[in-house]
């Protein structure tokens, strides 16, 4: 099919993690076209076809790199290849739309901001806790508003469920997911950079830990940072692998965020014993206590955003210096995080 003068079209490659599915139905929603989908197993092709049959299947990754009709490549490769990837994505005239973490070394980091600055091709990073849930969006725009005044200090607690025997092989090997901190904390450092408007912040403190799982020596169960930008404001957070099994999703994950005139707190994907639904807001400012559930009253804005910015060349989806500073900031602090068990 030719391309229409007004549409958006993009392709997908390496099908490694499960975001790639939200990756891709976001940006259906927002209006976008799908066309080829490549991956080397054909098994998720194939069930990646059944969730989107506009998809059409290519052989190899240098068909969609050379398609003159995509505009975006959205991929969720392994994690350390991530880089490389989107590399060849901007060399080739598009934008990239990576899941988290995006890179797993700073040299990664270091080579995709030259290619950023010769190609002006977007390296835009799939930070789903922020961008992909409703509670988040929301608390931002009351931040915007004023609503707690200058944001001063987040906490961000991050747990997710192992379900080890679900994982990949390459999930276990350090030198290929880059530890706890590289990994799901970039997610909660993302959070930290937009909620208190930080552009620049350094890690004061960091730990790793592999708590209960001797089977795995190379994983990282759990770990913790402190963060403090250079306006004054502060982040800790935690994040681990200990979703109790009767809890009834894959992570309690909770946002608090303090500001000048009050606080918010989120509970992103349950309330637990209370409320099975996600998307919690608690707000206490000067006009007393507030609750709301925003499950399917605010979207996501987001994919909408990203589209307009590839056609505009525009930053309204994700600031590119943010998108890079989380995850470089996720990797000093995996860098240079003690070893506690």
């Amino acid at each position: 099919m030719k391309k229409q003068e007004d549409e958006f079209i993009f392709s997908v490659a390496f099908l490694k993690h499960g975001h790639i599915y939200g990756m891709t139905k976001g940006l259906i929603e927002a209006g976008a076209r799908l066309k080829y989908v490549y991956d080397d197993n054909a098994e998720r092709v194939a069930k990646f076809v059944e969730q989107y049959p506009m998809a059409t299947p290519v052989d190899s990754f240098e068909k969609i790199l050379e398609d003159t009709d995509t505009q975006l490549i959205a991929s969720a490769a392994i994690t350390c290849e991530r880089s490389d990837i989107g590399c060849r994505v901007m060399e080739s005239g598009k934008d990239y739309f990576t899941d988290k973490a995006p890179f797993t070394t700073l040299e990664q980091i270091a080579r995709a901001k030259r290619v950023v600055r010769g190609t002006q091709q977007k390296y835009i990073v799939y930070y789903s806790e922020y961008l992909h849930v409703e509670s988040t969006v929301y608390a931002k725009q009351l931040i915007d508003e004023g609503a707690i005044g200058q944001v001063i200090q987040v906490l961000g607690l991050g747990p997710h469920r192992l379900n080890a025997p679900s994982r990949p092989d390459w999930f276990f090997l350090k030198e290929k997911y880059g530890g706890i901190l590289c990994d799901i904390g970039s997610h909660q450092i993302y959070q930290f950079l937009i909620f208190a408007d930080v552009h620049k912040a350094k890690v004061v403190n960091s730990q790793v830990g592999n708590y209960n799982h001797p089977m795995y020596p190379e994983l990282e169960d759990f770990g913790d940072a402190n963060l403090v930008s250079d306006q004054g404001s502060t982040m800790y957070f935690r994040v681990d692998w200990y979703t109790p099994d009767g809890l009834s999703t894959w992570g309690d994950g909770r946002t608090v965020i303090l500001g000048t005139e009050g606080y918010i707190e989120l509970r992103k994907y349950v309330d637990i014993a209370k409320d099975s639904r996600g998307n919690h807001v608690y707000l206490v400012n000067k006009n007393g206590e507030q609750y709301l559930n925003v499950e399917g009253k605010v979207g996501f804005p987001f994919f909408g955003q990203l589209i307009f910015d590839c056609i505009n060349r525009t930053e309204e989806a994700m600031s590119q210096d943010q998108a890079f500073l989380a995850a470089e900031l996720a990797i000093q602090a995996q860098i240079q995080a003690q070893v506690i068990r």
